[in-house]
């Protein structure tokens, strides 16, 4: 007899952000004329730039030859790509070999699809607040019990607050899985090396691993905050990391990533070498590489010119952010994030819940947000608005927060 995965029916409610789209599609069916102004879901909205576009035609150009076609390439990534992507480490001082990059179709994918090479009594712990992949994925394979107001039993949160400036402390129990995300998505927080370090002598200690998202990374223009926590010595021994061309080069309608997995990386039952086997296994197996095209424009974007056109459009969606911290704050309203990240977390005023606030900046102002809830019982009273939108569009959100919102 066929049966479900039950652990489906211990999700929360609706995913986040179909619960926002349910309700915006109602305030607009009670309100036609509306125009809502979106700075809800981090969706890049400028065109990708032209350096990476020649790359995507060269990509579809060789299909169209016989002596440069290819069909299926290596699982793992095509090797200019991956020699790259390492080059691109190397700027930072860091020596990876191109054989420990795996490349994909999406770090949010990824950061759940990692799980499968860890045991299932794995105990989680999440920052809370938190990208809700991180804690639904773990959901759905089993690793937590039944939700309540207080988030998953079983799942162990690390609270980011105001008090700590939305970095964790370190667990103060034995886990084995941790997910950090810097800069971090919701609150905009980037860690520093020293918090960092915290973490990766824990994991050292206890044999645990850190799945480390840092998908925002080329956000941050402070030299002295790491852009990889492979810049933390003994990283490479606990650490895994995710990042993604989706933000960066416009790739979240494309879809391109990378995943490093250093063969120094170990688990308390396993010697070096292991989980980068493991997930090697893993992508052969369930995966056969991203598409050809697609990594071409992956690898015009790492070129000279690609960087540079791309470094232009991540100081556009950080100047948005620039333009809506200083409207925020024109009202008296507490904000964090958005310097050296897209997102700008705000304080609700007034002591509403992140929900009332969405439905009230709905209403009031027609723009839609993100209810900082959504992302974990430490969101609560707190809500993320978005630099990513064309200018115009962010302009006239923030003017309408200022002249419209009541508070």
């Amino acid at each position: 007899m066929a049966r479900i995965n039950k652990n489906y029916d211990k999700l929360a409610a609706g995913y986040l952000f179909p619960e926002i789209a349910r309700r915006t599609n109602a305030f607009l069916d009670q309100n036609p004329s509306a125009k809502v102004l979106r700075l809800g879901i981090g969706d890049t909205t400028e065109p990708i730039v032209p350096a990476v576009l020649d790359g995507l035609h060269a990509g579809v150009d060789a299909l169209g030859a016989a002596d440069s076609y290819s069909g299926y390439g290596p699982s793992e990534g095509i090797t200019p790509l991956r020699h790259g992507l390492a080059g691109h480490y190397r700027e930072l001082g860091l020596s990876l070999d191109p054989s420990e990059f795996f490349v994909s179709d999406g770090a949010k994918s990824d950061s759940a699809n990692i799980q499968g090479i860890f045991s299932d009594d794995c105990v989680v712990a999440v920052q809370d607040p938190a990208y809700p992949v991180y804690v639904d994925s773990n959901v759905i394979s089993g690793r937590t019990g039944e939700a309540s107001d207080s988030g998953y039993e079983g799942l162990i949160y690390m609270p980011c607050t105001e008090e700590n400036g939305f970095f964790p402390d370190i667990p103060d129990r034995k886990v084995d899985l941790i997910y950090i995300c810097s800069p971090n998505n919701p609150t905009g927080a980037v860690a520093t090396k020293e918090q960092l370090k915290t973490f990766v002598d824990y994991a050292n200690e206890h044999k645990a691993i850190i799945f480390y998202d840092s998908a925002y990374a080329s956000f941050i223009t402070d030299p002295d905050l790491p852009r990889s926590i492979y810049e933390v010595p003994g990283a490479e021994t606990c650490s895994i990391e995710f990042n993604s061309f989706s933000k960066t080069a416009g790739f979240t309608g494309v879809r391109l990533a990378w995943t490093i997995v250093p063969k120094a990386c170990r688990t308390e039952d396993t010697e070096a070498g292991k989980l980068h086997a493991l997930w090697t296994r893993r992508q052969n197996t369930f995966f056969n590489g991203a598409a050809n095209i697609v990594q071409a424009g992956g690898v015009a974007a790492l070129s000279p010119e690609g960087r540079q056109q791309t470094d232009a459009q991540v100081s556009f969606y950080l100047e948005n952010a620039h333009i809506i911290n200083d409207g925020l704050k024109s009202l008296g309203i507490t904000t964090y994030g958005g310097g050296n990240a897209p997102y700008v977390w705000l304080k609700t005023p007034g002591g509403l819940s992140s929900w009332d606030f969405f439905d009230k900046l709905l209403n009031e102002c027609h723009v839609v947000g993100t209810p900082g809830s959504g992302f974990g019982p430490a969101g609560e009273g707190f809500f993320r608005l978005s630099a990513f939108g064309h200018r115009e569009n962010v302009e006239m959100a923030v003017s309408s927060i200022k002249e419209k919102l009541q508070i």
